[in-house]
């Protein structure tokens, strides 16, 4: 049966081309040229603020801190690591979803941030960057004066 693209909606059609590409590389580790873009943003990244300080929230399962690598320059963050594969030895995998190997995420900051202060923390497979914002880009009060 032909497929007829024109009459698909939009999500269809990249539902069947992941499909066909998740396929056509079933059985090929690392095919990072053609990896669903969700395995080429690992980890997903969470980035908010408050007045002083931004935060970067990272989902690193698995991973220890030495595993971790944090490099801050100019505005940006970049998270590097590694997944170690398992070392499961004389087995036959059915399914393996779980990437392994090296990985790098760089995030554009919105605002300068003070990189000497810098801090993070591993809990639980949740990586947390604190990032104090830069003095020149945290909010200042300017008192009003009247004209009379």
């Amino acid at each position: 049966m032909p497929l007829r693209l024109h009459t698909l909606p939009l999500h269809q059609v990249r539902h069947e081309m992941d499909r066909f590409f998740s396929d056509l590389t079933r059985g090929l580790p690392n095919w990072p040229h053609v990896a669903p873009a969700a395995v080429r943003s690992f980890p997903a990244v969470n980035v908010w603020e408050n007045d002083q300080e931004l935060f970067a929230e990272a989902e690193v399962p698995g991973l220890k801190e030495s595993d971790i690598d944090i490099f801050v320059v100019g505005n940006e963050l970049t998270i590097k690591g590694e997944r170690k594969p398992s070392e499961a030895q004389e087995v036959t995998y059915h399914r393996r979803e779980r990437g392994a190997g090296t990985f790098t995420r760089v995030v554009h900051l919105p605002v300068d941030v003070d990189s000497s202060r810098v801090s993070a923390t591993l809990r639980d497979g949740v990586l947390t960057v604190t990032l104090p914002k830069a003095e020149t880009a945290r909010p200042r009060k300017i008192q009003v004066v009247g004209s009379n």
